[in-house]
């Protein structure tokens, strides 16, 4: 009978002690990496063929408060409506140019969800994608996109250049 306590006690001691891990640590900065840029086909709200642009980039950050609130749950006083800043740059005969005010492809900046992780450990991390619409374009249409986060604390991310991509050439760029 003791010898079944000694043995049953041993073992949990060594699955409760192989089960302590080292808790990760990561900055509360959040940090961003961008993995590419698809433009395709598709349709607007009223069936319209226009051209599709999907940014994808992947994200972490150490104490994870990515996201905001909705209106509702923060309140009108502590409502804030964008957390992912996105710039727009034409590129013409190669050159980088920031796009100028009232450009139809300009976004106005986009809204990361209120995400929260349970448990011991905050990091956070994930993949988000953000789509555009481009309902007119052309052939000689470049553009490019520097975007970052920032998150609850106001802690902002990296700053990320997508590669130039052309509207008018469907396929993925930055694989």
């Amino acid at each position: 009978m003791n010898k079944k306590i000694t043995f049953f006690v041993s073992l949990f001691s060594i699955l409760a002690l192989g089960s302590c891990g080292k808790l990760e640590m990561l900055p509360a900065e959040p940090s961003i990496e961008f993995e590419n840029f698809s433009v395709y086909d598709t349709n607007d709200i009223l069936g319209n063929e226009v051209r599709g642009g999907q940014l994808k980039f992947y994200f972490e950050d150490g104490d994870g408060d990515i996201g905001l609130l909705s209106q509702a749950e923060a309140g009108e006083e502590n409502y804030d409506s964008i957390n992912l800043f996105v710039t727009l740059y034409r590129i013409n005969n190669g050159i980088r140019m920031p796009a100028v005010a009232g450009d139809p492809y300009y976004p106005t900046g986009f809204r990361i969800p209120y995400m929260e992780r349970v448990g011991r450990n905050k990091i956070l991390r994930g993949h988000i994608s953000v789509r555009f619409t481009y309902f007119f374009f052309t052939q000689e249409d470049s553009i490019s996109y520097d975007f970052f986060i920032k998150d609850r604390a106001g802690h902002v991310s990296n700053t990320i250049s997508t590669p130039a991509v052309s509207i008018f050439n469907k396929g993925i760029y930055g694989e």
